[in-house]
């Protein structure tokens, strides 16, 4: 099979290093990529945007199926651009098509979904310039803190979580009236804060069955002890001690089933990856955003846990005999830590020279914002690249993990020594 990802981060280097490991695959290509996906497949310089650009590779090279790696061409159509092209639609997408993406794409959207369909959130109230008034009055009624979601995207900076109440009502009136998030806030979502422990959980679907995948728990925050600005994510562990056999039926039952047939009911065909955003309130899951496609960086935890062909799997997506298919975990523990670059997430350098890539034979190295110049890695991005490690617990995991992060360098280079602080190892 040639397959094409698209993409060019660390989500999207640990895809193309697990497809490189299947017995089908005959070619891999990945748009744009990094350093990192060119060592597994083939980079092509094609932005994830670029549709047409998209195309013309994919009849060059008769791929066969297309793994859309983030959110932004799932929101803006790209497997209808497929579906709709006679040349094209042939071809498998593994992401959901342009009305499924709102599930991600408009909180407001998702919001609707999970209350029509029962699947437990937060309370919720969508605010426009029309009823701004309106969200004031909600404001009032809730106790801090106060959470604010603009309805579109906005590379991972549309949501605010506020401690003040008249702070939440000026921060409104900013996101509504004088986009602060452009477009994407021009509706904003106020929820009620749910105060629970955080974990991700995904599956994939081929709109008619689905298979779990394995669970994880990323951080977000920049500072040891979860301070500081939110990232894009500073790294992730997986299995979740928290996630019991219990607490996952309680997920599979009350969310992931509603969630499948809710979509059916629909008349939304979603083949893909979903990706739930959930709270542990009391043992109890409830949802705090869809994505549909996979986290970054649990992906780099994810994956590697995953015992499975993942063609087969995306096979079955396409074909929709997922049923068929075997989804198999590797039961060590997986453990991510990030490696960013200095003033990340705020302004940052680029083209720093990365040392001691090649003396680490007992970690795997995911690249996020790297690329290739010669010899030579260099960084290219605020995340630079994950380190994930396998081990018999949570505890030996990162311990092999941050061994390797010290043989690892760059100018400015930083990451948290803490990821899984807040969890107690799991014994096996």
């Amino acid at each position: 099979m040639n397959v094409l990802v698209l993409g060019s981060g660390g989500r999207e280097h640990a895809i193309s290093w697990k497809i490189a490991q299947s017995s089908q695959i005959d070619k891999l290509f990945i748009a744009p990529g990094n350093a990192g996906t060119n060592q597994v497949g083939t980079n092509v310089d094609i932005q994830v945007s670029d549709f047409e650009g998209i195309k013309k590779l994919c009849l060059d090279e008769k791929i066969e199926f297309v793994v859309v790696g983030p959110e932004q061409p799932l929101v803006d159509g790209i497997a209808d651009f497929f579906a709709a092209d006679e040349a094209l639609k042939g071809i498998g997408v593994i992401g959901p098509n342009k009305e499924a993406a709102q599930l991600e794409g408009s909180k407001d959207f998702s919001k609707q979904f999970m209350k029509k369909y029962n699947i437990p959130t937060a309370k919720y109230l969508a605010v426009t310039k029309d009823n701004i008034e309106e969200g004031y009055a909600f404001l009032d009624k809730l106790k801090a803190p106060y959470v604010l979601k603009a309805d579109g995207l906005a590379a991972g900076k549309g949501v605010l979580i506020l401690d003040d109440l008249n702070e939440a009502k000026d921060e409104l009136k900013s996101m509504v009236e004088d986009a602060k998030f452009g477009a994407a806030s021009a509706k904003v979502v106020i929820e009620e804060y749910l105060d629970g422990i955080e974990l991700s959980v995904f599956v994939i679907t081929d709109g008619q069955s689905y298979k779990i995948l394995p669970e994880a728990k990323d951080y977000k925050r920049i500072g040891e002890g979860d301070t500081g600005l939110n990232t894009g994510g500073m790294g992730a562990i997986s299995p979740v001690p928290f996630a019991t056999p219990g607490f996952m039926d309680k997920v599979e039952n009350q969310i992931i089933i509603p969630t499948i047939k809710g979509l059916k009911a629909e008349g939304i065909d979603y083949r893909g990856f979903i990706f739930f955003g959930l709270t542990n309130v009391k043992r109890d899951p409830y949802v705090i955003e869809y994505n549909c496609r996979m986290g970054d960086p649990e992906t780099e935890v994810v994956i590697p846990r995953l015992k499975s062909d993942l063609l087969e799997l995306f096979e079955g997506v396409a074909t929709q005999t997922l049923s068929e298919r075997d989804v198999v975990f590797d039961e060590r523990h997986a453990t991510g830590v990030m490696m960013v670059s200095g003033g990340y997430p705020g302004p940052y350098q680029k083209e720093k020279n990365i040392t001691g890539l090649t003396g680490i034979f007992d970690s795997m190295i995911f690249h996020a914002g790297t690329k290739q110049d010669g010899p030579t890695c260099l960084t290219a991005g605020g995340r630079v690249l994950c380190v994930t490690s396998y081990g018999k617990n949570q505890e030996k995991a990162l311990e092999k993990t941050y061994e390797n992060l010290q043989k690892i360098d760059f100018e400015g280079a930083y990451y948290r020594k803490d990821i899984g602080f807040d969890l107690e190892p799991v014994e096996n």
